[in-house]
């Protein structure tokens, strides 16, 4: 894990446990990495509460409750679907807050034509508003992709808290 990455992390899970906050990530195309970064960080045990893996449009619609209408009519990779993810992921734990990620980091855009690098983001605190965004990273390659939006999916936390 790259130092940023890692000093991010550390950052947020001090913060939440400052704030008796706890953590549940919902991803795709990052695969349980935001989960894993957060997991490394010192006192990740108090504040993580672990997280989903819905790497397909069934997972999603099935772990998360994302409308599989919503998948039909826009793709998994959109700002709505971002959003449904992180508020399945809170109404399926007691967490306080929520991140998730749905995107393409490639090597190929997905079957929808969604391109690399195309991302969505989503963070929600229970009880709160959810700030859903896009991000467009380009091809940078599936690493550098998928850090990328962790690196932003942690900064949307933050802002949360």
């Amino acid at each position: 894990m790259n130092k940023s990455l890692q000093a991010a992390a550390e950052d947020l899970v001090a913060r939440a446990a400052r704030e008796k906050l706890t953590v549940i990530t919902a991803e795709s195309c990052t695969s349980g990495l935001l989960a894993t970064v957060l997991s490394e960080a010192p006192g990740a045990g108090t504040i993580l509460h672990g997280g989903f893996v819905t790497y397909t449009k069934e997972h999603k619609r099935v772990a998360l409750g994302v409308p599989e209408q919503l998948l039909r009519a826009k793709s998994a990779v959109c700002r709505e679907v971002a959003c449904a993810m992180a508020q399945g992921a809170l109404e399926r734990s007691t967490a306080d807050l929520a991140a998730a990620i749905t995107g393409v980091a490639g090597p190929e855009p997905d079957e929808d034509g969604n391109p690399v690098g195309r991302v969505y983001i989503a963070a929600a605190r229970r009880g709160g508003t959810v700030d859903c965004f896009e991000k467009n990273y380009g091809a940078l390659g599936r690493d550098a992709v998928r850090e990328a939006a962790i690196a932003d999916a942690i900064a949307a936390l933050k802002r949360l808290i």
